[in-house]
Formats: C-alpha cells, sequence, structure tokens
C-alpha cells in the first residue's frame, strides 16, 4: 500500500478557519438548537454562551501542543506524545475518530430533516435515505482531493455564515426584537442546564479539525492557534445571533417540538413559506460543507493512528492509499450510524465519546507535557474540571431520560478499551522486554 502524501502549505489560514467554521456551524447550530433548548429551557442561549467558554479552555492544550509539534491527525499527536504508543492513546484517539465520525452522521440527518421542510413533511424513510447520500457525495468530493474541500470551504463559509446573519436579523426585525416568547416558558434545572451545556459543546468541537490537518496549514506553528480562536469566536458570534432570534420567534414547547429542523420553523413566522426556503437553503449549504470537512480531518486522523500502528489496516481489495481506504470506512460508518439513530441519540453519543476523550487530552498534558510546551497548570485543571461536570451531568440526565444511548454509550468506551488491550499486547510485551513502557 502507497503512503498517503500530505500537501504540506496547501491549508491558508482563511482555509483553515473556513475549515473549522465549516464543521461548527454545520453541526452545531442547526443540528442542536432544539436539542439544547429541550435540556436547559430558555437558557439555552446562555447554554451555548457557557459552551463556547469551556471549548476555549478546552482549546489550550490542543493550541500548545500543536503550535509546537504541528502534524497531520495533530490529535493522535497529542496522545501519543503525552502517554506513548499504547492503549490509552489509542483508545483515546479512536473516541475522538468516532466522535467525529458521529458528527457526521448529526449532520447528515440534520441534512435530511431540513430538506424535507421544502416538501412540507418530516420523518419517514427518506431521512435515512437522505442522509447515507449525503454521505456519499462527501465522500466523493474527499476523494478529489483537499484543494477541493478548501475551496468550498471558503465559499460555502462565506455565504452561510452571512445567510444565517440575514436569518437572525429578519427574524427579529419582525418580532420587533421582542425577545419574551422563548424566556416566558418555565426553566429548566441545574443539571438539566449543564447537560444542555454538554450537549451545546458538540457545536464547538469543531476546532478540532483544525488541529487535524496540522501537517499541512501553512506556518502551522503560528496559524493552528489564531485559526481554532477565530474559528471559535465567529461561531459564538453566529450562534449567540441564531439563539437570540430564535427566542424571539418560538416558545421553548415549539423548538422542542421542531427541534429537529428549529431554524426553519423560527422563519416561519416572520417570511413564511420564503423564511422556510430561505433558512432551508442555508441549511443544507451548512451541513454540506460541515460534513465535507469533518471527513475530511477523521480520515487523516486514523490514517497516522494506521501508521502508527495503533490500530489494524486492511485493503480488503481496494485500489488506492491507506487514506483512500479510510474514507470508505469513515464513510461507511457515518452511514450506517445515519441511517440506524435519530438525532437525540447520535448527538448524546457524540457528547460522551468527545468529553472523555477532551479529559484523557489535559491529563496527559498536565502530567506529561505541560513544561516542554510550556503549559499553565491552572488552564489546565479547569478545562478538566469544566469536562467532568459537563460529562457527568450530561450522563446522569441520560440515565434518567434515556438508560439505552448510555448503556451503548458505556459499552462502546469498553470494547474500544477491550479491543486496543489486546490489539497492542504484542507491542506491550516487546516494550516490557525493554523496559520501556507501552502506555
Amino acid at each position: 500500500m502507497e503512503e498517503p502524501v500530505y500537501e504540506k502549505n496547501s491549508l491558508t489560514l482563511a482555509g483553515s478557519v473556513a475549515m473549522g467554521t465549516g464543521v461548527m456551524i454545520g453541526a452545531g447550530i442547526f443540528a442542536l438548537t432544539g436539542q439544547v433548548a429541550e435540556l436547559a429551557g430558555s437558557w439555552f442561549p446562555i447554554a451555548f454562551f457557557v459552551a463556547a467558554i469551556v471549548s476555549g479552555f478546552s482549546a489550550y492544550s490542543y493550541i500548545k501542543v500543536c503550535n509546537k509539534y504541528p502534524s497531520a491527525g495533530g490529535i493522535a499527536m497529542v496522545l501519543e506524545r503525552a502517554y506513548g504508543k499504547g492503549t490509552v492513546t489509542a483508545a483515546a484517539a479512536l473516541l475522538m475518530a468516532l466522535s467525529m465520525i458521529i458528527n457526521e452522521s448529526l449532520v447528515a440527518r440534520t441534512f435530511a430533516n431540513y430538506t424535507l421542510q421544502l416538501f412540507g413533511t418530516e420523518g419517514g424513510i427518506a431521512v435515512p435515505l437522505l442522509a447515507v447520500g449525503l454521505v456519499v457525495f462527501a465522500f466523493l468530493v474527499n476523494i478529489a482531493g483537499n484543494k477541493v474541500i478548501g475551496a468550498l470551504s471558503k465559499f460555502t463559509a462565506a455565504i452561510k455564515i452571512g445567510g444565517i446573519l440575514l436569518f437572525a436579523a429578519t427574524a427579529l426585525w419582525a418580532t420587533g426584537f421582542d425577545l419574551t416568547a422563548a424566556g416566558a416558558a418555565r426553566t429548566t434545572h441545574l443539571d438539566n442546564f449543564v447537560a444542555g451545556t454538554a450537549l451545546a459543546i458538540l457545536a464547538y468541537k469543531g476546532f478540532t479539525t483544525i488541529t487535524n490537518s496540522g501537517a499541512e496549514v501553512v506556518h502551522p506553528e503560528r496559524n493552528v492557534g489564531r485559526a481554532i480562536m477565530i474559528s471559535l469566536v465567529i461561531c459564538l458570534l453566529v450562534y449567540m445571533a441564531v439563539c437570540v432570534a430564535v427566542s424571539s420567534a418560538l416558545t421553548i414547547p415549539e423548538i422542542v417540538g421542531a427541534r429537529d429542523y428549529s431554524l426553519a420553523e423560527a422563519s416561519r413566522p416572520a417570511l413564511g413559506d420564503y423564511g422556510v426556503w430561505f433558512t432551508v437553503g442555508i441549511a443544507i449549504i451548512a451541513t454540506t460543507s460541515g460534513i465535507l470537512a469533518s471527513m475530511f480531518a477523521v480520515s487523516r486522523m486514523l490514517t497516522m493512528l494506521t501508521e502508527m500502528k495503533l490500530i489494524p489496516h486492511s485493503h480488503l481489495g481496494m485500489p488506492g492509499d491507506i487514506h483512500q481506504h479510510l474514507l470508505v470506512y469513515t464513510a461507511v460508518c457515518a452511514a450506517l450510524l445515519a441511517a440506524l439513530f435519530d438525532l437525540g441519540r447520535i448527538a448524546a453519543l457524540g457528547a460522551i465519546f468527545y468529553l472523555l476523550m477532551d479529559i484523557i487530552v489535559h491529563w496527559g498534558v498536565l502530567r506529561h507535557l505541560r513544561r516542554d510546551v510550556g503549559a499553565r497548570v491552572p488552564v489546565l485543571i479547569t478545562a478538566i474540571v469544566l469536562d467532568a461536570t459537563a460529562l457527568a451531568a450530561f450522563v446522569a440526565v441520560k440515565v434518567r431520560s434515556d438508560p439505552l444511548i448510555t448503556m451503548i454509550g458505556l459499552f462502546g468506551i469498553a470494547v474500544i478499551l477491550a479491543f486496543e488491550w489486546f490489539y497492542l499486547a504484542p507491542l506491550r510485551a516487546v516494550d516490557e522486554a525493554s523496559g520501556v513502557s507501552a502506555d
């Protein structure tokens, strides 16, 4: 099998920002507004704001390490430098890869739910069919190469951000800037608010896409960190505008009732069917660009894990290099998830996997890398505490409301750990014989 070729300096700062915002906005505001509102009640705009703060602390570890050691599959590199080529690195990196694939299925289902609003319908077999169709399209574009993705990301980022802000301004103007609709609903308990914040964190996790492409970013030692922070700020501003607009147009029960397409529903009072068509068009652009960027990043990350010999690989008779094979596997997994799970359960799995992986990254930087990369202990500890609080609250709420998905998540984590433990047993034996720890 041929080694994949990473195109150095093929992603500019603007292209990296477009890629990061492409993943975040595509998955976040369209897919999660209704989901977060269901948990956080009328406090859901604040949940998105707090999630941005948590994500800012989370980004610190990735920025500090990637500034010094930029590489393709950056998260895998961070873990490897912290824990070595062992079970912890492999399992945590797989959790991240799976959360990204879950994100792709989340975006694909969102694309399907919004597209169906053009035909005045919802649900049914059309949702998984459209979702799988989008995954296939994203796979074909990724095969064409990252220059195509970079050009599409920059083009679509400008359209969707401008379109979303126009939606927000129109909705607010139509309601006379009255923000009492959602606020009139009963607020939520603290644990539900924190759980909603945990879910809202998924709307910002796309910044990790940038770290996974470090080897291809121009001047990565300074542009990776810049791209991450710029992307987070842009997304926070966009999310706040949309949350305020939705709050002015719909009550919390109305948002929850249309949780899979809440932005389209929020545009109806202002512009009727024309508003719905406009919002659906922006949603289609946002979700399509989001899945393109996410598939680009996760395939790079899995390629690095394969090259590090932390996960097995088989070409199954397919032509091409490792990266192309992993694009196929990524697309197949995302398509299966999109076909089998609804938005709520997809988002729950993604939140559990991502937050656990994030805690492992921060702990590794705190224990093993902080002096090497110049990271500050108080910031790292704060990041761990924030993630752990969000994860604990989210799991507690899901145990009460949907124990099955919680069991699936915990079972998945156990399977990943067991798989990597046995798969890496020969490596551990060699390292133990030479007096080196594999973990």
